[in-house]
């Protein structure tokens, strides 16, 4: 790698409408560190061998996004322990030899949700729609903040009920698996719906919404996007407001927040999100963390 600049970059496919480059970019220049942050679109079957390409090259760290974060966390040499509780990562560190796995996902969504939209958790109950890496990744800080209750909800319920169990047993919280479809007949279904309604699919990103049904969204429910579509809402975020939640928010701040505990741990430095969240607000083009 000839750049003087440390390296580093987000991986993913597709990952052409990434903000990631702007961010660390503010990043970058609010810190007064010296590095470079580029997209690297790698379909699943060159992921391997990419990020040891990058590595050799003297690549300092990557973030890992759709579809690869599993993936990620089979490779890295060392992973911290809430990449080793969620089995999901999405930011890498090189120095030689060692590749050190972390996932700040669910750091990034609980500080959006409780100290920037000033939520309180505890003893509410959750839906997080979806559940692959996306969703692996904040299961864990989420059940921290000692909810009622915690329904994890797929297309297939079998993945569900599988991620459920590998946090189930520790957390204390009543934590479920089930099918979306479960939620439609009212098996799964809450009296009063949902307090905090979480969309972990990747369905935003191809303009279509987890099948939720209306009476899911609770009375004063707060409706998060994970995914993030500039100056437009994303389809979950529309939808919701459609069915009369005034509290619908894309994932924005989760971004920027998991992006600033990444650049904590790349460079030692933990940067100041909210005048990054201001000029991101104004920004363009749906993708997902």
């Amino acid at each position: 790698m000839s750049e003087a600049l440390d390296q580093y970059g987000v991986i993913g496919h597709p990952v052409a409408h990434s903000w990631s480059p702007f961010i660390h970019g503010m990043f970058a220049r609010q810190t007064g560190q010296a590095l470079a942050y580029h997209l690297h679109d790698v379909p699943p079957e060159r992921f391997l061998e990419h990020v040891a390409d990058f590595a050799a090259r003297g690549g300092r760290g990557l973030n890992v996004t759709i579809p690869h974060k599993i993936a990620a966390a089979a490779l890295a040499t060392e992973l911290t322990g809430r990449a080793r509780r969620a089995g999901a990562v999405n930011t890498l560190m090189f120095d030689g030899a060692r590749t050190l796995g972390d996932n700040t996902d669910g750091a990034g969504l609980v500080r959006d949700l409780c100290s920037n939209l000033g939520l309180t958790l505890a003893q509410r109950r959750i839906l997080i729609a979806g559940a692959g890496g996306a969703a692996r990744g904040v299961v864990a800080p989420l059940l921290a903040l000692d909810p009622l209750e915690v329904t994890i909800a797929a297309r297939v319920a079998a993945r569900a009920q599988a991620l459920a169990a590998d946090f189930g047993e520790a957390s204390g919280v009543v934590l479920r698996g089930c099918a979306l479809e479960d939620l439609r007949t009212g098996r799964a279904l809450p009296d009063g719906g949902f307090d905090l309604l979480i969309n972990a699919t990747s369905a935003s990103l191809s303009g279509e919404v987890p099948s939720i049904p209306d009476a899911a969204i609770g009375a004063t429910a707060t409706c998060y996007d994970m995914a993030y579509a500039p100056r437009t809402d994303t389809p979950f975020v529309r939808w919701a407001r459609e069915r009369g939640c005034e509290r619908a928010v894309q994932g924005w701040g989760m971004l920027v927040e998991q992006a600033a505990e990444s650049f904590h741990i790349w460079r030692g430095v933990r940067p100041d999100t909210a005048p990054v969240l201001a000029l991101l607000a104004h920004g363009g083009g749906a993708t997902a963390s």
